[in-house]
């Protein structure tokens, strides 16, 4: 082989070498990408998808019977249902729909912390209930799903069925909670739910109109879509001024908005599991 060969054959395999490097860096970059959009979704994606749900809210079901509340629920016109204990120096209100991806996507991320902050009796928490998806999606299983939920606060198991709920979200465009048997299957998963009562409640719609006036409240108000997280009034997701939320986050604005003041104790039944 002459040594022109030699050396055309050495540059090849360079410029090969440089290019296999190229696509290396390529593609490390667009897993580090990926992986930084994945943490970003938990938080500020999140409160993107709330925003575009709600850009198409209509009204989710004819309107049923007469009022009918949940045990212990509170709020005239902005109906709720609360946790941790009632007399916790801070409040934390959480607007969301069982069937809003976004929502589960908070409660994934903030669950564990919210239930410990509940405990130490640093905040209640009050959930309203939305049914922004099934205007959006069609469908019922977002007023289902909350219906089941209140019946669920009936029996003293609002806190776990919840977050059995969450933890067992089908996707957005399935509307597998629309289907009260489902509702019923996942009752199973929380110990001592799973009754004739909570049955009857489920299969009856007792909570329905409930369940639509805490929408209309959530309509009526300047939230932009679910979920929508305020505490002590102020607005904390997906930021709390110029700080993103997160777990870390929010414990220390629990802890400074409760510096000086006495704890909470003993919690509501809502958070029995």
């Amino acid at each position: 082989m002459s040594e022109n060969n030699r050396d055309g054959n050495r540059s090849a395999r360079a410029r090969l070498q440089q290019q296999r490097e190229r696509e290396k860096a390529r593609e490390k970059q667009r897993r580090v990408l990926i992986v930084s959009a994945a943490i970003v979704g938990v938080l500020g994606l999140a409160a993107v998808v709330g925003v575009i749900a709600a850009s198409g809210d209509g009204d989710s079901s004819d309107k049923a019977g007469p009022v009918v509340a949940p045990s212990g629920a509170t709020g005239d016109d902005k109906p709720a249902i609360p946790t941790g204990s009632a007399d916790a120096p801070s409040t934390l209100s959480i607007w969301e729909d069982f069937r809003c991806p976004a929502c589960a996507q908070f409660e994934n991320a903030f669950r564990d912390t919210i239930h410990e902050l509940e405990a130490e009796g640093a905040i209640k928490t009050e959930y309203h209930l939305a049914t922004l998806i099934d205007g959006n999606m069609g469908g019922s299983g977002s007023l289902r799903a909350a219906n089941a939920a209140a019946c669920a606060q009936d029996a003293g198991k609002f806190t776990p069925y919840h977050d059995v709920l969450y933890m067992n979200q089908p996707e957005e465009t399935d509307d597998a909670f629309a289907d009260n048997a489902k509702l019923i299957e996942l009752a199973a998963k929380v110990e001592g739910l799973d009754t004739p009562a909570f049955r009857s409640c489920v299969e009856n719609g007792t909570h329905d109109s409930w369940v639509e006036k805490s929408h209309e409240a959530f309509r009526s108000s300047a939230f932009q879509g679910t979920p929508s997280v305020l505490l002590n009034g102020e607005s904390i997701f997906p930021a709390k001024g110029n700080e993103q939320i997160s777990p870390a986050n929010l414990r220390k604005w629990v802890e400074q908005a409760n510096k000086g003041k006495q704890t909470g104790g003993a919690a509501t039944p809502s958070t029995t599991s």
